[in-house]
């Protein structure tokens, strides 16, 4: 059977990290919400109408009689089934705080452009996403991409992977990072691969990957656009605000 993957259509958002890890892995999957009726359907499970086990939020993913919700979550869950993980078990464990550390990231991404709220639109707060997005260049986003630079210099396996010595759903993602920062603010990052050199290694080998590589070609790879979470405005952008 198909995994089915619901997440919003016409964005990358979140569902992309989920996206590249099944498209990496050659695994037959459904992206639901992009079929008729996909949305509604995917509204059933987040409405409990399929069961107590419902997910608050897309991206989920249904393997069988398994809906599995969160982006960390759904790869703790595919990495050992997609040949996405080290074998041993810390490294599995220290993969898997990684993938919590980019959910945070994202979430700080998200919040340059919505700093006061979501349900609000990004023109009634553009003032406050000034402040937000001027910190968040400064100190934040230094302070993620560093670490997980210094994580892949630091592999003892000398591989330019994340964890272990092939490659895992973190490289993946950490590779779908880099993207988005680079298109929501290709001012601020413009040094980017050379500023966290281990990081843009990793993003030039990822991007390489065969089965990436024919994906990032595909229609299935939306383009990013200002519905999502990496949102190119370039009031936001270094040297601009």
């Amino acid at each position: 059977m198909a995994y089915e993957l619901y997440y919003w259509d016409g964005i990358q958002g979140r569902g992309e990290f989920v996206r590249l890890a099944l498209e990496e892995a050659g695994a037959r999957y459904v992206d639901v919400a992009r079929g008729s009726r996909g949305t509604a359907a995917m509204m059933d499970y987040i409405h409990g109408r399929h069961g107590f086990d419902m997910p608050f939020a897309p991206p989920f993913l249904k393997d069988g009689d398994l809906v599995i919700s969160h982006v960390a979550n759904i790869l703790h869950y595919l990495g050992p089934k997609l040949g996405l993980l080290p074998e041993d078990e810390k490294s599995r464990w220290f993969a898997h705080g990684l993938q919590l550390t980019i959910t945070d990231f994202v979430a700080e991404v998200h919040d340059t452009h919505h700093p006061l709220g979501s349900d609000d639109y990004y023109e009634d707060q553009k003032e406050a996403a000034k402040v937000r997005a001027t910190n968040f260049l400064k100190y934040r986003l230094p302070k993620f991409m560093g670490y997980f630079n210094r994580v892949v210099g630091a592999n003892p396996t000398r591989s330019g992977h994340a964890v272990g010595d092939r490659l895992t759903h973190v490289d993946l993602s950490l590779f779908q990072l880099a993207e988005g920062l680079a298109y929501a603010f290709p001012h601020a990052t413009r040094n980017l691969d050379r500023d966290y050199h281990h990081l843009g290694k990793l993003r030039e080998m990822v991007r390489d990957r065969p089965n990436v590589a024919a994906y990032l070609r595909s229609d299935r790879r939306l383009s990013f656009n200002e519905s999502g979470i990496f949102r190119h405005y370039p009031e936001l952008d270094d040297g601009s605000a």
